[in-house]
């Protein structure tokens, strides 16, 4: 499984997950996780409006999974809208039985305090394999 929090993957971590795909012949999960805003309209409004444009880089994550599925890698695309992006994210792993996390925000997009949280949020409580992107 492929990770990132709102923001385009980092060619590194895309690397790395195609690349144990591929060694492996396993299947891609490509989680987009966004956090869903607090706001009271939030719940009112649908999830897929709550979030704006400017606030995910949808059409890079997308890129990414198209050049997985290029590389002949049997693909999933998933945009994950919580109120709690990382425990959704290890709930997802845990689910799909995954053997690798790959998380991997692009670090110039994303905040590097969020960055570090997510990170020790990942290593204290995956239960699988974990690679993460340098500098989180």
């Amino acid at each position: 499984m492929l990770a990132t929090l709102s923001v385009r993957v980092a060619p590194e971590a895309e690397r790395v997950a195609i690349d144990a795909a591929l060694e492996s012949r396993a299947s891609l999960i490509v989680a987009n996780m966004l956090a869903l805003p607090p706001y009271p309209m939030t719940m009112v409004l649908a999830r897929e409006h709550a979030t704006l444009p400017h606030e995910e880089d949808l059409e890079a994550v997308r890129a990414t999974a198209a050049r997985a599925a290029a590389a002949g890698i049997e693909t999933q695309l998933l945009r994950v809208s919580t109120r709690r992006p990382v425990r959704a994210m290890l709930e997802l792993a845990r689910e799909r039985e995954v053997g690798l996390l790959v998380f991997g925000p692009d670090t110039a997009l994303l905040p590097r305090w969020r960055r570090w949280a997510a990170a020790r949020t990942i290593r204290r409580e995956a239960t699988c394999l974990v690679w993460i992107a340098p500098d989180a």
